[in-house]
């Protein structure tokens, strides 16, 4: 009996320690989904915004205070998006681990591509929602959404070693799916990511390819947009620089006379004015703005309006990051076209 029993003990005492998933608070929906990505099954992620709402409004409220009050881990878009509010959920949290400067605090935004960094000494509101550290909505380049992987992917190897492994390998995974989308398999397999990525980043991709005789093998998002680069369009908000950078299109104006000024009727005639002067084709905007001002423009232009989600959940297609990215370009090669 005394035998069984040591050896009931040993069986015990050599199973593996349980460990409950690392719960991690992100402010935004895309940060969660490049999260969930990196962390699998050893993470347990939230987001305070969802896909659909303004990030740049979210209410400090009392149910995301106890959220981050449990949090091991706090993700941030970073550059000022919530200036507004994470500090006050922070101090109402009373979390320190999750703290600015903490290994439980992360701010996505180190290593990005930034743009519309202020040149001017002073930045003050007359000027709208500008932003002294640059344009926050560097997510929707996809160049960014891997170095968003790769911070998230260091902070959890930092957090939970004993995982490290299993985040690395989700991190590897989750880049190869971004590369695959980004330029075409075909291509990939042929040139490998980097040196696609290299032409890419210093705007030789066109001419790389093109010396490797291999122009129609570029598939991808941006061989579904090639066709278009040079484009102008309109947005609403300036929310779309990134993207728009990244893809070759050019942003003619916003619908917003400043960021995060709502659109005036003196401004919307300056709109429709330059949308019929340079034959600009395309409006681009959020589905959570009003279509009143994108609607009064379009029945005096023509122009076609494509209302996409730009963060992850904001409409059935964006399910997911490369989901997000995928559905809009879809549907800006869609309003090209016609």
């Amino acid at each position: 009996m005394k035998s069984q029993l040591c050896l009931l003990l040993a069986w015990f005492f050599t199973l593996p320690a349980f460990a409950e998933p690392l719960r991690i608070v992100t402010t935004t929906s895309d940060l969660k989904s490049v999260a969930e990505e990196i962390g699998g099954d050893k993470v347990g992620a939230i987001s305070l915004a969802s896909g659909d709402e303004d990030p740049h409004f979210i209410q400090a409220k009392p149910s995301y205070m106890m959220k981050a009050k449990r949090a091991d881990l706090w993700i941030r878009i970073g550059l000022e998006l919530e200036i507004g509010y994470e500090g006050l959920i922070l101090d109402g949290s009373r979390n320190h681990k999750i703290r600015v400067g903490q290994p439980g605090h992360l701010d996505t935004s180190e290593g990005v591509i930034r743009l519309e960094v202020p040149t001017t000494q002073k930045v003050d509101r007359s000027m709208g929602d500008i932003h002294p550290l640059g344009n926050p909505h560097y997510w929707l380049d996809p160049w960014n959404g891997k170095i968003i992987a790769q911070n998230i992917c260091r902070r959890l190897c930092q957090l939970d070693p004993a995982n490290a492994d299993a985040y690395q390998k989700n991190y590897a995974a989750f880049c190869g799916k971004v590369d695959r989308a980004m330029f075409g398999d075909a291509l990939i397999e042929k040139l490998g990511p980097d040196a696609l990525w290299n032409a890419e980043l210093d705007n030789t991709l066109d001419a790389f390819v093109k010396q490797k005789d291999l122009e129609p093998a570029l598939g991808g998002w941006v061989g579904k947009l090639r066709p278009y680069r040079g484009r102008k369009i309109i947005t609403y908000h300036r929310s779309w620089s990134y993207f728009a950078n990244r893809f070759g299109l050019i942003v003619a104006d916003e619908l917003e006379p400043k960021p995060g000024i709502p659109p005036s009727p003196g401004h919307v005639v300056d709109v429709i004015n330059k949308v019929k002067a340079e034959e600009v084709k395309v409006l681009l905007m959020e589905p959570f703005y009003s279509r009143n001002a994108p609607e009064l423009v379009a029945n005096h232009t023509g122009i076609k309006i494509v209302e996409v989600a730009n963060s992850v959940g904001g409409q059935p297609e964006a399910a997911d990051y490369l989901s997000l990215i995928s559905n809009i370009v879809e549907r800006l090669a869609d309003a090209f076209k016609e």
